[in-house]
C-alpha cells in the first residue's frame, strides 16, 4: 500500500478531492492511504503560530522551522519515508516519469508551502525532493499536492480497474496519446476513421502509434 502524508496549514482545502473519484476508490480498496496533517497542531503559543517575519526585512511572512520540524519528526516516528517532498515553484518540474518513480514508493510526505515560503533550513536538512507543477506561483502548495498525489496514486496497481489505461496515457512513452473516438460512428457528417472500425487490431495499433507520433511532433516537438 502507498501511504502519503500531506502537511498543510489549510487541511480543509485538501480533503474534498480525497473523497471522490480515483483517490477515493484507491482508498476504499485499501491500496492507498492519504493522511492530511494540520500543521497548526504544531504551531507555537496560544495562537498556534506557524509563520513569522523574515530576517533581513522584506515583504511576506515565512513558515517557521519549529512547527515543520516537529511535525515531520513525529511522522518519522511512525514510519520510514522514501521521500519528503516540498511543493515549491522553484522545484523540479513534475513529469510523468517522476510520477512513475514515486508510485513505487511505500511512504511519502508532501509538504505544502504557504505565505512567502518556508525557512531554508528545512529545505537544506529535511527535504529530499522539491517539485513544481509549473512556472507560476499559487497561494500555497495544497493544490499542487493534490495534483501530485493524484498522478502518483492512479499508477498504483489496482487503483484503476483497467491498468493498461494508465500505461497508455500521454507521456508514458514520451509521446502524446493518439486521437480517441467513441459512438456514434458518424455525427453531423463527422466520421470516425475507418481503420478503427475494421477490427484489425494490428493495423489499429500501427495507426495509433503513427498518430501519436504525428500529434507529438505537432503539439510537443520538445518531447
Amino acid at each position: 500500500m502507498l501511504h502519503i502524508d500531506i502537511i498543510s496549514v489549510l487541511p480543509d482545502l485538501i480533503k474534498s478531492p480525497l473523497e471522490h473519484s480515483i483517490l477515493k476508490r484507491g482508498k476504499d480498496k485499501g491500496l492507498i492511504n492519504i493522511n492530511v496533517v494540520d500543521l497548526r497542531q504544531y504551531g507555537l503559543g496560544k495562537s498556534r503560530s506557524v509563520d513569522d517575519y523574515q530576517f533581513g526585512g522584506g515583504a511576506g511572512m515565512v513558515m517557521r522551522i519549529e512547527p515543520i520540524f516537529n511535525c515531520i519528526n513525529d511522522l518519522k516516528k511512525q514510519r520510514t519515508y522514501d521521500e519528503v517532498i516540498f511543493l515549491t515553484p522553484d522545484g523540479e518540474v513534475f513529469e510523468q516519469k517522476t510520477a512513475n518513480k514515486l508510485s513505487l514508493c511505500t511512504n511519502i510526505i508532501l509538504l505544502c508551502g504557504h505565505y512567502k515560503g518556508i525557512d531554508e533550513r528545512i529545505r537544506e536538512h529535511l527535504i529530499t525532493k522539491e517539485i513544481s507543477i509549473g512556472d507560476y506561483v499559487l497561494t500555497g502548495g495544497e493544490l499542487p499536492a493534490i495534483i501530485v498525489a493524484d498522478a502518483i496514486c492512479r499508477l498504483v496497481p489496482g487503483v484503476i480497474s483497467d491498468e493498461e489505461s494508465a500505461l497508455s496515457d500521454s507521456f508514458q512513452d514520451d509521446l502524446l496519446a493518439p486521437p480517441l473516438y467513441t459512438r456514434p460512428a458518424e455525427f453531423e457528417g463527422w466520421k470516425v476513421p475507418d481503420i478503427l472500425l475494421s477490427g484489425d487490431f494490428k493495423k489499429i495499433n500501427e495507426w495509433r502509434e503513427e498518430k501519436a507520433v504525428e500529434k507529438t511532433q505537432l503539439k510537443r516537438p520538445n518531447l
